[in-house]
């Protein structure tokens, strides 16, 4: 009997064994199962997890076996946490790609696979794909979405106090004051988080600083931040102060936004992105935008640039797998789906939105863009020039800065790194 019950425990032992090696061969070294291959995307929107399962569902109607997972992590905490995985040879297999510098340095130290060969590519303007493409001239990132900054205004309030659009940069200004007088905020802006100041910048900048020419001679070291076109715009910043709300050097990004939406403020200095986030907030919210009226005789402007690209981990084990799925955000179907889940506006040219105030920003881009300066082409150097017009800014609203000491600082900053200033 106690040899019959030995038998019996050394063969279920064998069975054990037998369905442990069974469950080891279906999931491979890739990061696969039975069932095929998982991916994971890393990303720091973590407000658009709910929109992006909707894109991985049509994807899955081509490749059903190709398992991806959407994992965004905190905005302010993405940079560290992606940096620190692929310093350690891991990350997601598909990155959520910084725009400009942030992203370019990822693919120039090696933790990016060029995307050779991927079908798709040649549709984008050469100045949208620069926003992705390594020193060594290849092409790292897919774009994304084109991103934009100008004046969303209260639509109800602008009617209440008969207000229209202005055309020009004296308009503007009478209507902040028309909007103090009538018991406004006129601008719902604060200070606190530097961020907020460059963005702020660059939508009001250009008004002063002639827009594109500027961009195009400063780029080329043919004219310099200490200018009086330059200061003339960081000037207008600190004039503009008298239209912010009470105590705008202790206000974040939260605040200025609840003041906007809830109907505080008449005018909100932002970003596209913050459409469908303004309008979850508050559903009766009509909201408007105006291009930035010109001080200097110039067209009107609204800035953009390529919010973000997706790359592959160059250390993925799923790199025939992502490539597919980048493939599939070079579609026209995608792009479609984008502008319709996101209301953001499609880096695919030639895709329009079914939602009108999307639209309408899509065809300011097509005809008054100005590039944002700071970030597409000064994100360089340590501090960077961006962080360091933004902290001078900020020291600027304490009362610790002049406007001509911001732009020297800036002048200081690009010329310790960008060869045309040297």
């Amino acid at each position: 009997m106690k040899k019959m019950k030995a038998i019996s425990f050394v063969a279920f032992l064998s069975l054990i064994l037998v369905i442990s090696a069974c469950s080891s061969s279906d999931t491979g070294s890739d990061g696969g199962s039975e069932d095929g291959t998982t991916l994971t995307i890393g990303s720091w929107r973590t407000e658009d997890k709910a929109s992006y399962e909707k894109v991985i569902e049509k994807f899955n109607e081509e490749y059903p076996d190709i398992n991806v997972e959407f994992k965004p992590s905190k905005n302010t905490e993405y940079n560290t946490i992606l940096n620190t995985a692929l310093q350690s040879g891991e990350g997601p297999d598909i990155i959520h790609l910084r725009p400009y510098t942030p992203g370019i340095e990822l693919a120039d130290a090696g933790y990016l696979e060029p995307l050779d060969g991927l079908e798709g590519l040649d549709q984008y303007p050469e100045e949208t794909l620069a926003a992705s493409k390594g020193t060594d001239d290849k092409q790292y990132g897919v774009p994304l979405n084109i991103s934009t900054t100008q004046m969303f205004y209260n639509k109800k309030i602008f009617e209440e106090v008969g207000l229209e659009e202005p055309k020009t940069w004296e308009e503007f200004m009478t209507l902040n004051k028309t909007l103090q007088d009538e018991g406004y905020t006129p601008i719902s802006l604060g200070t606190k988080e530097g961020w907020l100041l460059s963005l702020a910048h660059g939508i009001i900048g250009p008004a002063h600083y002639g827009a594109n020419e500027f961009v195009d001679n400063i780029t080329a070291g043919e004219t310099e931040f200490t200018s009086d076109e330059f200061k003339s715009s960081i000037e207008a910043l600190d004039e503009l102060k008298q239209f912010f709300p009470e105590n705008y050097e202790g206000l974040g990004m939260e605040d200025i936004r609840t003041m906007f939406f809830t109907g505080d403020a008449a005018m909100f200095p932002l970003g596209s992105w913050e459409i469908e986030v303004l309008r979850e907030m508050n559903p009766e919210l009509e909201l408007g935008f105006f291009p930035m009226p010109s001080a200097v005789g110039k067209e009107p402007t609204i800035t953009t640039w390529v919010d973000g690209s997706y790359a592959i981990n160059a250390n993925s084990e799923n790199k025939d797998a992502a490539k597919k799925f980048l493939q599939f955000m070079t579609t026209e179907e995608f792009g479609t789906m984008f502008t319709e889940e996101f209301k953001m506006i499609s880096a695919i040219p030639g895709i329009e939105s079914d939602d009108e105030l999307v639209n309408s920003l899509g065809k300011a881009v097509e005809e008054q863009s100005t590039p944002y300066m700071m970030l597409v082409h000064f994100a360089g150097g340590n501090p960077s020039t961006k962080a360091t017009i933004e902290t001078e800014l900020q020291g600027m609203y304490l009362g610790e800065r002049s406007p001509e000491e911001v732009a020297n600082a800036v002048q200081d900053s690009a010329k310790s790194w960008y060869e045309p200033l040297k």
